[in-house]
């Protein structure tokens, strides 16, 4: 009888290590998984499973429109088919206004510098 306890007791452990170490980590992967392809939103910018690089343009309850290249092509492509989100629509609206605001400041077209610099200086459209 003590020798099937111990038999018993190794099997519990064995079974509550691998849940531990491999089922319960690889949920929580699915799970963010998950969460991540169902908060898609318009302009969005993702990669696919298959590589391909695009900006959604339109979202649907199992699909989404993507729109890629320079020619803007676009074309309808399943959820599960999204591997990770290259940047959200939120921080590229936080991008573009911090993009305007350096650009509104006013940069000097030559910094004064010492006359043995000064052919350094000189635009390359000048020449």
């Amino acid at each position: 009888m003590n020798q099937l306890t111990v038999q018993v007791v190794i099997l519990v452990v064995f079974i509550g290590a691998m849940y531990l170490l491999l089922i319960r980590p690889q949920k929580k992967k699915e799970k963010t998984i998950q969460n991540m392809r169902n908060s898609l939103q318009v302009g969005d910018e993702i990669i696919t499973i298959g590589g391909i690089c695009g900006k959604v343009v339109k979202t649907k309850e199992d699909s989404i429109v993507i729109q890629v290249g320079a020619d803007k092509v676009k074309f309808e492509m399943m959820r599960w088919s999204i591997s990770s989100v290259v940047s959200s629509s939120k921080s590229a609206s936080k991008s573009e206004k911090e993009v305007e605001e350096e650009t509104k400041k006013v940069m000097p077209k030559r910094l004064k510098k010492s006359a043995d610099d000064e052919e350094e200086t000189i635009p390359e459209d000048e020449k």
